[in-house]
Formats: structure tokens, sequence, C-alpha cells
């Protein structure tokens, strides 16, 4: 079982390479509405994936087709776009520079949980991958970042050479408000001089093994 297989989404290809990025980003209005993106850039070992991309197998696992991430891709983006309340689903993948990226627009934050469920239901994703990512009320003005389960046995049942996968890989989550914000209550998020956004950025090991958590509640003017 690949751990990272459950906690992102369209990461295959990253599995062959220990230094990717991962950034996600939510810009929502004060009505609830908003935009996201998922983008996965492993552009800093692109000489080494491009090696790679031409191999059959590597360590003994087989090295994924451009056909196969396009297909993950475009059935990812399929399954968006079947959920209520989102619109505008957008991806692109540079095979060059190894970057996929998926966006879109929402009603509601709880329709990118739908998405996931999805995601999910259809075997885009891992089963255990957590989905039910964020909570919003737009009356109390308030906007939660759940808290995710610890993958800390599942990374301890891999090789040596699958750890290695996360040994240099981040995670970036930025949170973009149309409302000041009035507090939080994960001062691992760094707020904007503006006060309309946070950030929290991450070795991806850490969220694994929970040395950073990732749950927020930010409470809004």
């Amino acid at each position: 079982m690949k751990v990272i297989k459950y906690i992102f989404l369209f990461c295959t290809i990253l599995t062959l390479t220990s230094c990717f990025d991962i950034i996600d980003k939510i810009s929502l209005k004060a009505d609830g509405s908003g935009e996201y993106a998922v983008i996965l850039n492993a552009s800093k070992s692109k000489t080494r994936l491009q090696s790679i991309s031409k191999m059959e197998t590597i360590n003994g696992k087989k090295v994924p087709k451009k056909s196969e991430i396009e297909n993950k891709v475009n059935q990812a983006s399929s399954f968006f776009k079947s959920v209520s309340g989102i619109s505008n689903v957008k991806t692109s993948l540079d095979f060059d520079n190894f970057i996929i990226k998926l966006s879109c627009n929402f009603k509601k934050i709880e329709n990118i949980n739908s998405g996931l469920e999805q995601l999910k239901a259809k075997n885009i994703i891992g089963k255990t991958i957590p989905t039910q990512l964020y909570k919003q009320n737009v009356a109390e003005k308030t906007f939660i970042r759940n808290k995710i389960g610890s993958y800390k046995n599942d990374y301890d049942k891999l090789s040596k050479a699958d750890k290695e996968v996360f040994s240099d890989a981040t995670y970036t989550s930025i949170l973009q408000f149309e409302n000041v914000i009035r507090s939080q209550t994960n001062n691992s998020y760094t707020v904007s001089p503006n006060k309309k956004a946070i950030k929290l950025n991450g070795n991806i090991l850490d969220l694994i093994l929970q040395k950073k958590q990732i749950q927020n509640t930010i409470l809004l003017h």
C-alpha cells in the first residue's frame, strides 16, 4: 500500500521521486462560494522523472504512462463536474515540468468534500483518503479545516525506498478570504499582513506522522 495515494490526488508519478510540492488553495467569498485548486509540482525532479518515464519499472514498481496519468486526471475532472455546486472544472498537465493542476469553482466549501467522495467512490483515490476536509458556517462567519487521521502505521509498513519518497516532499495550504480574519486556533498557519489569508507550510512526512497538525478553526469579521 502506498500511503501517498491515500492522501493526495493524482500523484502516481510522484511516488517515483522524493522532491515534489503539493499546493492546495482556496479563495473564499463572504457568501461561502469560492475557488479551489490543487497543484502537484515535481519540476524540481524533472530531469530524473524524464529518465524514469522511459522505463517500464523502477524499484519493482510499474512506471505509469502519460496516457494513464491523463486518463486519471480526465476521470477526476469528469466526476468533479458531476457534483452539484461545482462548476468551471479545469485541469492541466505539463509533462515537460511534471506539473498537474485541477481547479474549480464551488457554491459552498462542502461541495469539495462531495467531489472527493465521488473520486473515492470511483476508485480514483484510495479508500482511506479523508474527504470531509472542510466546513463553513456563513452566518457565524467560521471556516473549519477538519482534523485528519494519522498515517503512521501505514508509513511504518513501507520499505526504506518507499519511505524516501517523503524525505523532501512538501505541502502548502493557502486559504484566502474576502473578510478579515479575526482569530484562528492553529498558529502553525501564518496570517498575511492584511489578515485576509493564512498559509501552512510543512514537510509531508510531518503531516503523515502528525508532528504538524492541519486542523484549524478560523473566525472572520
